[in-house]
């Protein structure tokens, strides 16, 4: 067993740092999850919080699995990947928005049943890094030369909306993540700003004009834009501000903080909150942390910014620049929402904490987006070894004599 972990140490190759930074934010989600599953284990259970802990410790060892299989992939794949898995992902999305049941009480339309063991997936969170992939790739293909918004159309932004428009009627935040992030790396490739001004504007329409048509039709999507509606007055309207419990109690685990904390394990706000291990996990770890633990948190999602910079800059092709910012941006974004919904700088959209969150299919596929991420620095780091070794080689004397003989 010990040979075999040393096999698997010894080739884990690619930025160390983000191997790093990921390896530590997992190790310390078992502290805010266990503490914050004690209320779960309290209302649901026998008050044992152990169950909790494995089922963590399981999402994490699948989602270092992927991380490390993926990471072996030389990148350059992914871009033939992407073409046959946009399809794939399509009838996906279809299948679960078809659902239209709930499962413990949560709307089912975002998530599947995995028939081979007892565990739902939220097939939006492939969606998304599937289609980052597939923009880095049509982007890299176009770059550098002149196109028509016409023949954009098809190949590009088809794919975009037709993916977006399954997740909108069950996930608006992930929706507005995704367009977002998709328009971000469009600008980022090249792609002409007066074209992505139209396109923004199509989706505007296209968002107020699926409002319309749910409020004309309420059996349609029961409950969506009326919670959506609620969630944005709640934010933007004092009088309503104190009936968004989540977000109050997020406060007051906040504000009993303080600098250093109250200590781990010594959340009062964790039985009161509903989604205190996974949508505001934040708010249990200022409470017990303090705004050491709270800037701490941050700051190592700002380092994992900072590497993905390093790569997207040393990255030896356009498509590989282009892929390391496609599937590597959103996490931070999302760690980034995350944080600023705990302390009421954002409307609440459910979206979890990266690598820390209880739950499976953020974490496998932040652990995906990751081994992309680092499969790029391993093609750099191939590069790197062999111009040093030709390096080497012409100054190597006995080779050069060698060579004249």
């Amino acid at each position: 067993m010990s040979n075999s972990f040393k096999h698997i140490i010894t080739n884990i190759k690619g930025d160390k740092v983000i191997w790093a930074v990921a390896g530590l934010l997992a190790i310390f989600s078992f502290i805010p999850v266990f503490s914050a599953s004690s209320n779960l284990a309290y209302l649901y259970g026998n008050g044992s919080t152990l169950k909790y802990l494995v089922k963590h410790f399981t999402h994490l060892f699948l989602g270092f699995t992927i991380l490390y299989a993926i990471h072996k992939v030389p990148y350059r794949y992914f871009r033939g990947l992407s073409i046959i898995m946009v399809p794939v992902v399509i009838l996906l999305l279809l299948f679960t928005l078809a659902q239209g049941n709930t499962i413990g009480g949560a709307n089912a339309s975002r998530w599947i049943q995995l028939p081979i063991v007892n565990m739902t997936f939220q097939t939006s969170t492939l969606a998304a890094v599937v289609l980052m992939v597939y923009v880095a790739r049509y982007l890299s293909k176009t770059y550098d030369k002149k196109i028509s918004f016409k023949e954009s159309l098809l190949p590009l932004w088809l794919p975009v909306f037709l993916i977006l428009a399954l997740i909108l009627p069950a996930n608006l935040s992930t929706a507005l993540i995704i367009f977002s992030m998709v328009c971000v790396l469009v600008f980022l490739g090249g792609y002409p700003i007066r074209y992505l001004a139209t396109i923004i504007a199509g989706g505007v329409v296209a968002l107020l004009l699926f409002v319309l048509l749910a409020k004309a039709f309420p059996d349609l999507f029961p409950n969506r834009v009326d919670t959506w509606m609620s969630r944005i007055e709640s934010f933007t309207n004092p009088d309503v501000k104190a009936e968004d419990y989540q977000v109050e109690k997020a406060k007051i685990a906040i504000a009993r903080g303080g600098v250093t904390g109250t200590g781990i394990g010594k959340s009062v706000q964790r039985n009161f909150l509903p989604q205190s291990s996974s949508d505001f996990i934040y708010a249990i770890i200022v409470e017990e942390m303090g705004l050491v633990g709270a800037f701490g948190v941050m700051l190592a999602y700002l380092l994992l910014l900072f590497r993905f910079i390093i790569v997207a800059t040393k990255a030896p092709t356009i498509f590989g620049k282009l892929l390391v910012v496609g599937v590597g941006l959103p996490i931070i974004f999302q760690a980034l929402i995350n944080m600023a919904v705990a302390v009421e700088l954002f409307p609440v959209t459910g979206q979890t904490l990266p690598l820390i969150s209880s739950g499976g299919s953020s974490i496998w596929m932040t652990c995906m987006a990751l081994g992309i991420v680092i499969s790029v620095s391993v093609q750099r780091e191939k590069i790197k070894s062999e111009q040093a070794k030709e390096v080497i080689n012409e100054e190597n004397p006995l080779e050069i004599l060698s060579e004249a003989i």
